[in-house]
């Protein structure tokens, strides 16, 4: 019943949330040479006993509050999104809102269907609104959701009352399951990979610079923290390492956060900062550079845009989420009639092979800073001891992990 007034109270709107789209270049902005739209695409499949009949697929990409040039989310979202659709002859639009709200979102989504797309890719959090609303609104189109949860869905479909506890909702009461597939990514696992070897190449002082204090920033951190705390525990440095721990409260860095990562490696000796949330990394970097620190990067391999701005041999890992092989993985199986294998789910993404290289969370096998303390066999020995469940990792963002080392909490800097 619900759905059903959201639909028709959205259907009602369509008209005017398209007309102030404006021309069909207005608030977009298309991917370079992206090829034809497949022209094979609505052949069915060869029958057998899974009979499927493949879509004939038009793709588009939004960007959230960042853009394509990010060097963090949109970019690597944007970047495989862009690859698949050449390597199999789609069509491929990306669009930009025209602002940082889910009525501009919501805007550049009507402007890419009514250019055709009926694949949008949505990257990030962001994009829970979108999906409650526009889920309903087009039920023909198939919305691919990266790092939407449980928790995103029920807090923009509830709305005023919610509890902040999706389990006590049945999240597919707000938004159509029939052509949503959301997942999102076990990120405190790679950021106690980031933390656990940060300790064990010898690192004492550590810092963690997040972005904004959302669920997915919050579990890279917390599980740093454990990382480090682990580590620290194997070695018996547990008086001797620590933690700076603080959010810049946006995703980019400026002078007041940049004058706090000074005051970190410069006054309080920190060594390594993991700077988690899309560009704040450069205030990190920029102070870093100053006395010899070092960065972990965050999402993808950040190490070529880090070291390639400020200095070769700054980033001593990343911790990564596997985005691209996520929108292949997806775009593949929808292009072959498999969305019946997506719809509705909410995938939390993790670790699926003992092969590093073949997880949606990990760190960079060759740019890493690999050293005696931590090599890449260690790190194939703690993947796997993850894997089998010897080393527990807790995702929960209630309460800073109790640790053994130190660990100073400031909140958020704005």
């Amino acid at each position: 019943m619900k759905k059903r007034l959201i639909a028709l109270v959205l259907a009602g709107m369509m008209a005017f949330s398209l007309a102030a789209c404006g021309s069909a270049g207005d608030g977009k902005e298309a991917a370079q040479d992206n090829g034809e739209t497949s022209q094979d695409g609505g052949e069915e499949a060869s029958q057998g006993e899974d009979e499927t009949e493949k879509l004939d697929m038009q793709v588009a990409m939004v960007t959230d509050s960042g853009d394509i040039t990010d060097q963090s989310f949109n970019q690597t979202t944007y970047e495989a999104s862009k690859a698949w659709a050449e390597e199999n002859g789609v069509e491929f639009n990306y669009y930009k809102p025209e602002s940082d709200s889910d009525e501009a979102r919501n805007a550049s989504i009507d402007q890419a269907i009514a250019d055709g797309s009926n694949v949008v890719i949505l990257p990030g959090y962001m994009f829970a609104a979108a999906v409650v609303a526009q889920s309903e609104l087009y039920p023909d189109v198939k919305f691919v959701a990266l790092d939407v949860g449980a928790g995103d869905l029920c807090e923009k479909g509830v709305g005023e009352g919610y509890t902040y506890n999706p389990d006590d909702y049945n999240v597919a009461d707000y938004y159509n399951t029939d052509n949503v597939y959301c997942c999102t990514y076990q990120e405190e696992l790679s950021g106690y990979m980031a933390g656990y070897a940060a300790v064990k190449l010898g690192y004492k002082k550590l810092g963690f610079l997040g972005g904004m204090s959302v669920p997915a920033v919050m579990r890279f951190g917390f599980g740093y923290v454990q990382g480090a705390d682990a580590a620290a525990k194997e070695l018996g440095t547990t008086d001797e390492v620590s933690v700076e721990y603080v959010y810049g409260g946006q995703f980019y860095g400026d002078a007041d956060i940049t004058a706090t990562m000074d005051t970190w490696y410069g006054t309080k000796g920190v060594e390594v900062v993991f700077a988690c949330g899309g560009g704040i990394y450069t205030s990190a970097a920029e102070a870093a550079v100053k006395t010899g620190g070092k960065v972990i990067g965050v999402d993808s391999d950040q190490s070529a845009v880090i070291d390639g701005k400020y200095g070769e041999g700054l980033t001593v890992t990343s911790a990564m989420k596997g985005l691209a092989p996520t929108v292949t993985t997806a775009l593949d199986d929808i292009r072959d009639g498999k969305w019946a294998d997506y719809a509705g789910k909410i995938d939390n993404l993790g670790l699926v092979s003992d092969n590093p290289e073949e997880n949606y969370v990990q760190l960079p096998m060759d740019t890493t800073m690999w050293g005696d303390g931590f090599t890449q066999e260690d790190y194939k020995a703690l993947v796997k001891a993850l894997r089998a469940g010897e080393i527990t990792v807790s995702g929960d963002i209630t309460a800073m992990p109790k640790t053994t080392i130190a660990v100073s909490d400031y909140g958020s800097i704005k």
